[in-house]
């Protein structure tokens, strides 16, 4: 199968590798359908993550088809349409019973990271019952693979983290696309207002097209300044 594999800081190649086996029996191989590039990758093509080392598939969000199962699976079969979690829950450590998911003893974040990803064209899941969304046909492959960190990481880390409630004033630096779905979890609270900053004018009109009330251009205004006059 192909995969991209990182070959260490400043390195990546596009290139053909083994197609992944059970190895356990939770797990199941997944046939890749949508994956993306998270901004992590980015960090980890740069060389700032340690752990990945060289002739790791990279990846940690998609959406596939169950092409194999493992004996103790019990949620999926072969043929399911799924969501990748990018954090692996075994379900059953101390930390996953109180739903700190990524502090999982025996996962957390390790698909593309400790152990191979999602960009290749097939992937193996481990603890797959706790780890994959089943979805229905018909959805479309771009919204659904926003569910595998995206959206997720901007309601856990930054609308719920923020504690938004009613009423409140909410700011939000940076419209990538963790931002830009903090316009969209954060509405969830009924905020008075939310503040997008960002230095790119594309970006800050796609906020206001998601839900934000105010757009501050850091370049050419004072965000200071903005705030206090009320503008």
């Amino acid at each position: 199968m192909k995969a991209l594999v990182y070959r260490g800081p400043g390195q990546k190649e596009w290139i053909e590798v083994e197609k992944p086996t059970l190895q356990k029996p939770t797990d199941v191989i997944v046939k890749i359908l949508k994956t993306t590039i998270c901004g992590t990758d980015l960090h980890i093509l740069k060389g700032d993550v340690p752990a990945v080392t060289d002739g790791r598939i990279l990846g940690h969000e998609g959406v596939g088809v169950v092409e194999e199962v493992g004996d103790s699976v019990t949620q999926f079969k072969k043929g399911d349409k799924v969501i990748i979690s990018a954090v692996t829950a075994c379900g059953s450590c101390y930390y996953c019973k109180k739903q700190l998911y990524a502090h999982c003893e025996d996962g957390g974040w390790i698909l593309g990271h400790l152990i191979d990803g999602t960009q290749a064209e097939y992937v193996r899941i481990p603890h797959a019952d706790n780890s994959l969304h089943r979805v229905p046909d018909g959805v479309s492959e771009e919204a659904l693979v926003m569910l595998s960190d995206i959206l997720p990481t901007s309601f856990e880390i930054g609308t719920l983290s923020a504690k938004v409630n009613p009423g409140d004033t909410v700011a939000i630096v940076g419209a990538g696309p963790i931002g830009l779905s903090a316009v969209l979890t954060a509405q969830f609270y009924s905020p008075a207002e939310i503040i997008m900053i960002d230095l790119d004018d594309n970006r800050l009109q796609a906020a206001k097209d998601l839900g934000a009330t105010q757009l501050i251009n850091s370049t050419t205004e004072n965000v200071m300044e903005k705030n206090q006059s009320g503008n």
